[in-house]
């Protein structure tokens, strides 16, 4: 993959495995909040299934609830994320970084609650027992780097650190030493 990087307005520039799929999710930060955060979750729709639009007809609010069963339970979620990485390693952008997406819902890292406030979420087109592709760790850790060089991000966590006992995604499929390995390779 060559190198990603963002615009001035947050988002990535044109890139042939990338694009932007805008949501109406998100809202302003707080003016006086720095982006320090990036929070890293997983997301499968309906759970345990890959490959097909869903995930992206969530996040802009055009999913077809009758199309699953199982879509009844999130018939009026109104959820983003800014990036989701599909398993075939494809980043799919839906909110600027500046901009808050609406990714972690009640949360806290270090006694701040309100992390939306301060990180950027992505989303890893997975679940928390099912091994991720070695495409997804390329995308994230290429992704990490365009997101490093264009804000002063401090930590990079899961959901589950900052939702304890509410989340348990990235989950235990996530392999956090071979993405921090790959970070600084």
């Amino acid at each position: 993959m060559t190198t990603l990087a963002l615009d001035s307005h947050g988002w990535l520039h044109p890139h042939p495995h990338t694009r932007h799929a805008p949501s109406p999710n998100f809202d302003q930060r707080p003016s006086h909040e720095p982006i320090t955060l990036l929070v890293i979750h997983n997301i499968s729709l309906p759970p345990g299934e890959f490959g097909a639009t869903h995930i992206i007809d969530f996040f802009q609010n055009k999913l077809e609830v009758n199309a699953h069963p199982w879509f009844e339970n999130i018939r009026n979620m109104r959820v983003s994320a800014h990036f989701l990485i599909r398993r075939d390693g494809e980043i799919v952008q839906f909110v600027s970084t500046w901009d808050r997406a609406w990714h972690a819902g009640v949360s806290c890292f270090q006694g701040r609650e309100r992390c939306n406030d301060f990180s950027i979420g992505i989303e890893l087109e997975g679940t928390d027992n099912d091994a991720y592709e070695a495409a997804q760790y390329d995308a994230l850790v290429q992704l990490t780097h365009a997101l490093k060089a264009h804000h002063h991000l401090k930590a990079i966590v899961g959901h589950e650190d900052i939702a304890p006992g509410r989340k348990t995604d990235p989950g235990p499929a996530f392999d956090w030493q071979r993405y921090n390995t790959m970070l600084v390779g």
